[in-house]
């Protein structure tokens, strides 16, 4: 992560952009959005391009240890190259598992709201929907047949409930812990309603609400820790 005392304009310049890119490898941008991932209440967008590069470059350098291999190449380096397979495979893993473990605990909640749905790839919208007639059909056969005709809803605790009360939700009041990679500014990062802007310089670390940052994560301003 870049670190400064903060001087130059608050945001990212295209310049910014273009220096951060090309000073970055997949590995890292893979551990950050695993960071991001594993940390955040709520899913965030799949890093489809991310994912399919880093599928490619495990299988080139699995194809390189086996070659190295069947070369007698010295074993320190394929020691080496195989440590580097085994980063990227736990990284790459844990960043999916994570992202399935919260489609099971918010999966009716993402069903309903179009833009979390969108965050999911194609295979994760259809594990969402397998879970979610998987979860209907075990408790229509276990609790709701058994249950007046009012009470009968996966969603909602009875027929006069307004809103989906038995839908589990991301809390987005949750305090996060996060990182500035740039200088950006004087922000207002309270929702209290007060004017409260918070100084926040590159490499520093808050203790945040994370709704009250979202949009800084989002655009990549913010990493969690």
């Amino acid at each position: 992560m870049e670190s400064g005392s903060g001087e130059g304009t608050g945001g990212f310049s295209a310049m910014d952009d273009y220096e951060t890119l090309i000073s970055t490898t997949d590995a890292d941008l893979l551990k950050r959005s695993w960071r991001n991932e594993k940390a955040a209440p709520e899913i965030l967008q799949f890093e489809s391009s991310l994912v399919q590069r880093s599928r490619e470059q495990i299988q080139l350098m699995e194809e390189t240890v086996e070659e190295f291999m069947k070369n007698g190449e010295d074993p320190l380096t394929v020691s080496l190259y195989q440590m580097d397979i085994d980063r990227t495979l736990f990284l790459l893993r844990s960043y999916l598992r994570t992202r399935l473990q919260k489609i099971e605990k918010f999966m009716f909640h993402i069903q309903k709201t179009a833009d979390l749905w969108t965050r999911l790839s194609r295979q994760e919208q259809k594990f969402a929907k397998r879970s979610i007639e998987d979860m209907k059909q075990h408790l229509e056969q276990s609790v709701l047949t058994k249950l007046p005709d009012r009470y009968k809803s996966h969603l909602k605790q009875s027929v006069i409930s307004e809103e989906d009360d038995m839908v589990m939700e991301p809390k987005l009041d949750a305090f996060v812990i996060c990182r500035t990679r740039k200088f950006l500014g004087s922000l207002p990062v309270d929702d209290s309603g007060e004017e409260n802007p918070l100084d926040m310089y590159a490499g520093d670390i808050y203790a945040l609400r994370y709704k009250s940052i979202k949009p800084l994560i989002e655009t990549g301003q913010l990493d969690l820790v």
